[in-house]
């Protein structure tokens, strides 16, 4: 008869299945894993561990209620049963170090996992709505920028990104016609970047530089700059959008106010 390992959780038992699975690796023989995720009272355990004294088994647990682990330790050992306790001491041991509490919240990796899933996906987003690629992903975002060149969407878009925001941004320019869609967007999703005539010839400037580019290039000029932060916000005003001034602001800054905003408006 395959031997069974019982895999119970109050959770959903990945941490657990894992390290078993690790630990199984190791031997040249087959094992069959049955998982018994969200057990959360004694009734539950009890059915575990009736089900493991009918079998060559053992138990792998994380429970974080004290109580549930003292139970199913204390029975499992009466009965013979092989049990591991994967949660427990590394729970005690970091209350002893740290000299805090733990919080005893079942599943709160998953849900550390799930924000991270989250913010892998808001930053793929961002890239692929960047600069206005793909205006079809303007009705899928959390928050669209507008603006002109080198105002700071893209930073923006993707340090807003990695706080799990899906963040698309179109640039404005004179000759181009804007897309459609961004006046689909509510208002509240639509936030446009302006800036200090000055600053933004400064900035482009360098830019010029960067490239081993003429810095007096009509794309630096301050006349060119004018015209396109002029038209730029024309189109800012048509859409109804909170207009936010990034002038001598660093991109954390400018995010914090957008998503001051944002979460004002009821987000």
């Amino acid at each position: 008869m395959v031997p069974v390992v019982f895999v119970v959780s109050d959770s959903l038992g990945e941490t657990a299945h894992r390290v078993a699975r690790a630990a199984v690796s190791q031997f040249e023989t087959s094992v069959e894993f049955k998982r018994v995720s969200y057990a959360s009272s004694t009734e539950a355990l009890d059915e575990v561990i009736e089900a493991a004294e009918r079998v060559p088994s053992m138990i792998v647990y994380t429970l974080v209620q004290p109580e549930l682990r003292s139970y199913i330790a204390e029975q499992s050992a009466a009965r013979g049963i092989h049990a591991v306790d994967i949660m427990g001491p590394m729970l005690d041991n970091l209350a002893d170090l740290t000299g805090k509490p733990a919080k005893l919240q079942p599943g709160l990796l998953y849900q550390l996992d799930e924000e991270y899933f989250r913010e892998v996906e808001a930053v793929e987003f961002a890239v692929k709505y960047d600069d206005g690629k793909d205006p079809r992903g303007l009705l899928k975002a959390d928050i669209v920028l507008l603006g002109v060149s080198r105002t700071s969407k893209t930073p923006l878009s993707m340090y807003l990104a990695h706080r799990g925001i899906r963040v698309a941004n179109v640039p404005l320019v004179p000759e181009v016609n804007p897309p459609e869609e961004i006046f689909l967007v509510p208002p509240d999703r639509l936030f446009g970047l302006t800036i200090r005539p000055e600053e933004l010839q400064s900035i482009r400037q360098e830019r010029l530089k960067a490239l081993g580019l003429a810095s007096n290039a009509s794309y630096a000029s301050f006349d060119r700059i004018s015209e396109e932060l002029r038209y730029g916000e024309g189109i800012m005003r048509s859409t109804g959008c909170q207009i936010v001034d990034v002038t001598k602001k660093a991109v954390e800054e400018t995010a914090a106010k957008i998503l001051d905003y944002y979460r004002k408006r009821g987000q």
